[in-house]
């Protein structure tokens, strides 16, 4: 175990500290106290060391003992050696460990009240109680608010830790948002461009190797946006966005009807509904076994409204991560996400514009 607890900022002043303890020991000395009085007081130095020392480790109430302690000693001393009214001052710089400054102050105001009293009551010496008093409310003072301030700082740092620490979690869940909604659309279409392909290299090797070059330039935007998400941007906008959803929905056999209207959506909104768009027609493409889907773009009011129905299976409401993903950007600027599988499966996402 240390003499000190790990704290950088208390560095070598705790020891700075003990040449008043040094004061107290040399004191009967320099005044030609009797022999007994020096043994006593150089006794008395070494006694209070590990006391001093362990003081350090206390906080909270348990300051209460480190105070009585002190004033015991100032007590016990101040007839002989009126350089005793140091550990009164001790008592005092100690009380910043207490608390919250309110703490510290009410518990500075007792100290000065009990070492008033008892030195009116037991008739100490003015020698002792003067200066005790004065350096005690001057030091005690002191300490607290400097104790308050280090506290302030070690807050203000746990909260910026924490805020990074934050930050980088919500960075990580962010680039496996964007990479799961980029790649699961896209890998999709790449499997379905690479099966039509080998369907149609006997029968029709022109139109074969058409989707080719598809799955080529899929592969490459996908690259690209991938790289893009890593770096923190998001997709390439909602027009191309539609375009690949209704590559994908052909491409499954899948018939796209689409009603789009102008809308005057902040590029924020305009990346949320198009990642929430890639996400949905990736669902349909993969699970709903639909015929026909229909993709809706419009302005109701103050709201930009954005659906995706499809005539398959529908079925369980039960959310994975995309949807979850999905429904967390959505939320974010203030929308709402709404699905319903009782006909289908129905997508509706609304935000303000």
């Amino acid at each position: 175990m240390t003499l000190l607890p790990k704290d950088r900022d208390l560095g070598w002043t705790p020891y700075a500290w003990l040449v008043y303890l040094a004061f107290f020991a040399i004191a009967p000395f320099a005044m030609g106290s009797s022999p007994r009085t020096q043994l006593l007081s150089l006794a008395g130095a070494v006694a209070i060391l590990p006391v001093y020392f362990w003081s350090y480790w206390q906080a909270g109430r348990r300051v209460i003992w480190v105070v009585a302690i002190f004033v015991l000693f100032g007590t016990f001393f101040a007839r002989m050696n009126p350089a005793a009214s140091v550990f009164v001052t001790y008592a005092a710089c100690f009380l910043g460990q207490a608390g919250e400054p309110s703490v510290g102050f009410r518990y500075l105001g007792v100290l000065l009240g009990v070492v008033g009293l008892e030195s009116w009551v037991l008739g100490l010496p003015s020698d002792y109680w003067a200066p005790a008093l004065f350096f005690a409310a001057l030091l005690g003072s002191v300490t607290i608010h400097y104790a308050q301030r280090r506290r302030l700082t070690a807050r203000l740092l746990a909260a910026r830790e924490q805020s990074e620490h934050l930050a980088k979690i919500a960075e990580r869940e962010r680039i496996a948002r964007d990479l799961h909604d980029l790649l699961g659309h896209t890998l999709s279409l790449i499997v379905l461009k690479s099966e039509l392909a080998s369907r149609l290299a006997e029968t029709d090797p022109v139109r074969a190797a058409h989707e080719i070059r598809d799955v080529e330039r899929i592969s490459r935007d996908a690259l690209a946006q991938v790289r893009a998400a890593v770096r923190g941007y998001r997709s390439a906008g909602f027009e191309s966005e539609l375009r690949q959803a209704r590559e994908a929905l052909q491409a499954a056999g899948v018939q796209v009807e689409t009603a789009v209207q102008p809308a005057p959506l902040s590029p924020t909104q305009e990346s949320v509904f198009a990642l929430a768009l890639r996400e949905a027609v990736t669902n349909v493409v993969r699970h709903a076994q639909a015929t026909v889907c229909r993709l809706t773009l419009r302005q109701d009011g103050s709201y930009c409204e954005l659906e995706i129905a499809d005539n398959g299976r529908g079925g369980s409401l039960e959310e994975g991560s995309g949807l979850s993903g999905m429904r967390e950007r959505v939320e974010a600027l203030g929308g709402i996400l709404e699905r319903d599988g009782s006909h289908g499966t129905l997508l509706r996402i609304r935000v303000p514009v």
